[in-house]
Parts: structure tokens; sequence; C-alpha cells
């Protein structure tokens, strides 16, 4: 996808993420039935919802295991997804069907452009599991958390909103800190190592935790809440 960094907000704040939110894109193909959930279910979710909703907001869902746990245990919350794999959207809109779930919107695309449009402090949770580590030094400016990313995820949530992050990679974990610890707005409410090491009880695991796991990794489990304005 091509960047044009001269895209605004409505009010005119400028986009903030400078680098794509996304890794792969290329899928298998799609069962019949997928298919058909693409083509008739999937525009009907694309609307994100205006004011007034309470919105949780995961980039990059994967698989949607962890979306979908999460909207069938909180109904009352509007849970958006961002993800360009479109096995793993799919995936989504399968579980969305079998479950019956009716509050998921699906953003099949970068989320930048997403984020863009939502106002400041307009959702409660943030979810970044996960995320592509790019262990090349070369490639770690592409990194979707940094100081520029925090700055936006700060504006974007209310008071009192939490932001949950996860990777398997002990100098991603670093740089999650460093990023997120450096904006005043945020606290980091970790008092020892269980707090990091452990996922709390309504954190599910994903199939990249249970992978990093069978590979002997230690996944961090991170969380920041938004200070009062």
């Amino acid at each position: 996808m091509g960047e044009d960094r001269s895209r605004r907000q409505p009010e005119g704040r400028p986009l903030l993420i400078a680098t794509p939110t996304f890794g792969r894109r290329r899928s298998r193909r799609l069962s019949a039935r997928r298919r058909t959930l693409v083509e008739t279910l999937l525009p009907r979710l694309r609307a994100v919802p205006g004011g007034g909703a309470r919105l949780w907001f995961e980039i990059g869902f994967g698989a949607g295991e962890h979306l979908a746990w999460q909207a069938e245990r909180n109904p009352d919350v509007i849970l958006i997804g961002a993800e360009v794999w479109k096995d793993g959207v799919a995936n989504l809109l399968s579980r969305i069907d079998r479950q019956g779930l009716d509050n998921v919107r699906i953003v099949d695309g970068d989320a930048r452009d997403a984020l863009a449009a939502l106002a400041p402090a307009s959702l409660e949770r943030i979810f970044v599991l996960f995320p592509d580590p790019w262990p090349k030094a070369r490639h770690r400016k592409r990194r979707l958390v940094n100081a520029e990313t925090a700055r936006l995820f700060a504006d974007l949530l209310a008071d009192g909103g939490e932001i949950r992050l996860a990777t398997d990679i002990a100098d991603y974990a670093r740089d999650m800190l460093l990023a997120l610890g450096r904006r005043d707005e945020l606290e980091w409410r970790a008092r020892r190592p269980q707090d990091w090491r452990r996922r709390p009880a309504d954190w599910p695991e994903t199939r990249y935790e249970a992978k990093a796991r069978r590979e002997g990794r230690q996944p961090f489990f991170l969380s920041f809440v938004r200070r009062p304005r």
C-alpha cells in the first residue's frame, strides 16, 4: 500500500503513524463458505461506529481468536479489529458467524486509516498482541510500537483507558516499555515480574503465544493506563 504522508485527519490533526501497520497479506485459497462470508458479511462490518459507543480496538488481530473471545464476553462493547491478512479476516468472519457476534467491526486494510478517523479519547482499550517483530536490525524502524505510535495511543485512549501489548521478543518488549514509558500520560502499573510474565484472566492465549512457548520463548505482557487529562 502506498503511503501519502500529506493525509490528515478530518480535524486537521496530522496522521501520526508513518510506517505500515501490517506484515503479510497473501493467503491460501478460501473455502466456498469463507468466500461467501467475505462477499456478504464483511461489507456490513466495515463501518466504524460513531460517537457514544464503547470502543475497543485491536491492531493486527491475526486469526481473530482474541478479538472474538473479547467480543463474546463484552457484548456492550464494540470491538474494532484491523488486519490485512486475508486468511485472518476470513477466520474472524467465520467465528462471528458461528458465534452470532454482532459487536465486531473489521478494518481489512491498514489500521492507520481507521485510527486517523477516530476522535481523541474515544477508545477504552487498545490491543497490540504479538505484532511483527521485524527482527533484523535494518528493519527495526518498521516496528509498529514506537515513540510515534505511543503518542497516538495516548491521544486516542479515554481517561482510565488501557493499552495491552504482548511480544515474545525481549528487545521489542524493551522498545515497547521505552516508547510508552516516556509518555507522561501513560502509567505502567507492573510492580513485580509476575505482572508482565502472566496474562490477566480476561486475556486469552493466542496461537502466537502458544507457538512462542512451544519454541521456548517467554512472552511479555505489558499494560499501560491513561492518566486523567
